[in-house]
């Protein structure tokens, strides 16, 4: 990996040789000499590409208008290697091939407007072009990002030789109105409704546990055949004469006979001749001379020919006690490859709570144990590489704890991957988009895949008739993607809904999990983002809490806190407008004005970090409601929940002692210890307890 020197303030025209990634980190091997120069009509962005996953980037200027192309290869040439104005930031390089993409929408409607350079453009042609905007099917963050590409012609007006815009878009009112707002719906958010990832998880995980074994045998079949190697046939090149062609597909016909399985079918009614061609490891012309073509009419005759061409991989794994599938034909090879390798990355994103580009760099070997002296794993490793807030741009190695599922896809996908592949997600061999095994599958043939995986559990439910399929929401299909995993599993943790993921791996037990991991890194943990959406959650509580006036209704010793700081969060709200119901916005009134009221299901906790108890050994914020000792800490406050908890607490415990005599004596103890601590809270809080029913 290289770093080249940075380049100078341009005070005249960039000579045409001048090397527009000078300055940027290169990736290992790559020559800054070889690199795209100013004066190319193509600049090339692979070399500053470090993450596996990302496809090939280019700028390509001549897609520009003629008259406008200069200015716009020197405002990227300056966010490239140039020096920049103040306040602004280097971009990433996928960054500025979006901004390129806006920056043309910019200067092809100027060119079609009849525009021959910026600096002639008016405030009367801006504000139609603002208008144009608002004339697309583009949103309004969309429509943002767009303007403030085309202002890039203001604020980089320095380094700009050729042309650049005369005034500053920003000044004009027309240029800043854009009342339309957001569609609230919630496939505006990234998270996955519950009913589309609930079904999505539980087929990932039939696919990983159970249908795996007979994917991978078939998968292993069709590469057999689509590299002409069939093992049980191979004849070498030397010997593929006409007499050993003919022996060939004498065993081959045998064989088909002693399994009484029909030829297989070209979809039309005749035989496929190019799959015998393939079984035999010959081409389909060494089957059209008459011996060869009278052996298949006389087997074809016999044996008859199927409707389609399969696969003789047995399938053993059953659901609802049948066989999941029957046969596959040969033609859905590759299909069912890509729908196992994103069900394994539906398991590994979902249950890991990494992102798409950390999933994507998992290689063989990635995974390691750590065991007990009886040799019991007790914890399941994996290693991968971070770039999210690192310094290297190739990535920091970062590990990750996760769970048995997790363990079992990558296996999965070191056996479906071939033994030369770089990356366990690199694209499968005998894929039409496969091109090299150091590449990882991009992010968008990953998004295709997602919903290629829900089409198939639709197909395959309708077709078998099982409940269990992706429904619709609000009338249509979710569109899946990568970014959506993290923060739909962020988002269930936080509200800890009752249940399980999959009827066996609890939320809770998975938050522990990760928030052991990243042991490599410290700015891609997966801890703040749960983090944000408890603070989320119990901000939408405490609205709910402050506008039906419960807090007035407080007891315990924090009480009187409580109702002062919710007082003051509820003006603070009201200033704010109207009802919040705007997750973001909720979140902005969130970090400026949390009153640090903590709703638990026994105690609610006014949060005073030098008087709690809970965390006086701990360094993280926030209270931790597990261990809170309600009847010592003066942080404590009870809500009618709580009160109502506690009492049906006392309900359960009278309902144990009263088998006391079956209990140990150390633990009937403890309950009864516990029974009176119960009384004392709620007596403490002037709540008269319900008699003693033992």
């Amino acid at each position: 990996m290289t770093t080249a020197l940075r380049a100078p303030r341009p005070r005249r025209p960039i000579a045409p040789d001048a090397l527009v990634l000078i300055g940027q980190q290169l990736r290992a091997g790559d020559d800054l000499a070889s690199t795209s120069r100013f004066g190319d009509a193509v600049w090339d962005l692979s070399p500053i590409i470090h993450q596996a996953h990302q496809r090939r980037l280019i700028l390509n200027f001549p897609t520009i208008p003629a008259p406008l192309r200069a200015a716009a290869k020197e405002l990227f040439y300056t966010l490239l290697a140039g020096d920049l104005p103040d306040g602004e930031m280097r971009l990433k390089v996928s960054s500025i091939r979006v901004l390129f993409t806006q920056i043309k929408r910019f200067l092809d409607w100027t060119g079609q407007r009849g525009g021959s350079t910026l600096a002639t453009l008016t405030t009367d042609d801006l504000i139609a072009y603002q208008q144009f905007l608002l004339a697309t099917d583009l949103g309004p963050t969309q429509r943002g990002a767009h303007r403030r590409a085309a202002r890039l012609f203001w604020v980089y007006r320095e380094r700009l030789y050729s042309d650049r815009l005369a005034f500053d878009p920003l000044r004009l009112h027309e240029w800043r109105a854009d009342n339309s707002k957001p569609d609230q719906l919630e496939n505006r958010t990234d998270r996955i409704p519950e009913q589309v990832i609930s079904p999505m998880l539980v087929w990932a995980l039939r696919w990983v546990d159970d249908f795996s074994a007979d994917v991978l045998a078939a998968n292993a079949e069709w590469l057999d055949l689509l590299s002409g190697s069939y093992h049980r046939l191979v004849a070498a090149p030397q010997r593929n004469t006409r007499a050993s062609t003919r022996a060939a597909l004498q065993r081959l016909l045998d064989d088909y006979r002693a399994a009484g399985r029909p030829l297989p079918g070209d979809g039309r009614g005749g035989v496929n001749e190019v799959f015998l061609a393939r079984q035999i490891r010959r081409n389909q012309s060494s089957l059209r001379y008459p011996t060869a073509r009278r052996m298949i009419a006389e087997a074809r005759a016999e044996l008859s020919v199927a409707a389609d061409t399969y696969l003789r991989t047995t399938f053993h794994a059953q659901l609802n006690g049948q066989p999941w599938l029957t046969a596959l034909p040969f033609a859905a090879g590759a299909r069912y490859g890509r729908l196992l390798q994103v069900a394994c990355y539906i398991v590994i994103a979902y249950l890991s709570g990494m992102r798409d580009s950390e999933v994507k760099h998992l290689r063989r070997g990635c995974l390691t144990y750590q065991r007990d002296p009886d040799g019991t794993v007790y914890r399941r490793k994996i290693t991968s590489l971070a770039f999210k807030g690192e310094s290297e741009h190739a990535g920091v190695t970062a590990t990750w704890i996760v769970s048995a599922p997790v363990e079992r896809a990558i296996l999965v996908l070191e056996q479906l991957q071939g033994p030369d592949a770089t990356y366990l997600f690199n694209t499968l061999p005998g894929s039409s988009a496969y091109r090299s095994n150091t590449r990882a599958s991009t992010s968008s043939s990953t998004n295709q895949n997602l919903n290629g995986f829900a089409d198939w559990i639709n197909e395959y439910c309708s077709t078998h008739g099982l409940p269990d399929r992706i429904p619709l929401v609000r009338k249509a299909r979710w569109r899946l993607s990568t970014s959506q995993f993290r923060r739909t599993l962020a988002w269930f943790i936080a509200r800890r809904p009752g249940g399980a993921i999959a009827g066996t791996i609890q939320y809770r037990h998975h938050s522990i999990q990760m928030f052991e991991g990243y042991a490599g890194t410290s700015d891609a943990g997966f801890r703040a983002e749960v983090e944000a959406e408890q603070t989320l959650e119990r901000g939408e509580r405490l609205l709910t809490m402050t506008e039906g006036h419960q807090h007035h209704d407080l007891r315990g010793p924090a009480a009187e806190e409580a109702a002062s700081r919710l007082a003051n969060f509820e003006r603070k709200v009201a200033y704010a407008g109207s009802v919040v119901t705007d997750p973001k916005r909720l979140a902005l009134i969130m970090r400026r004005n949390d009153p640090k009221v903590y709703l638990g299901k026994f105690v609610t906790c006014v949060h005073n970090p030098d008087r709690a108890l809970c965390r006086r050994q701990l360094t993280t914020e926030g209270p931790d409601l597990n261990n809170c000792q309600p009847l010592r800490c003066r942080n404590v406050a009870l809500t009618a929940r709580n009160l109502q908890a506690l009492v049906d607490q006392l309900g359960t415990l009278d309902e144990l002692l009263s088998n006391a005599d079956a209990i140990a004596p150390y633990v009937a103890d403890r309950l009864t210890q516990q029974r009176q601590d119960l009384l004392t809270l709620l007596s403490t809080s002037g709540h008269q307890p319900p008699p003693e029913n033992r």
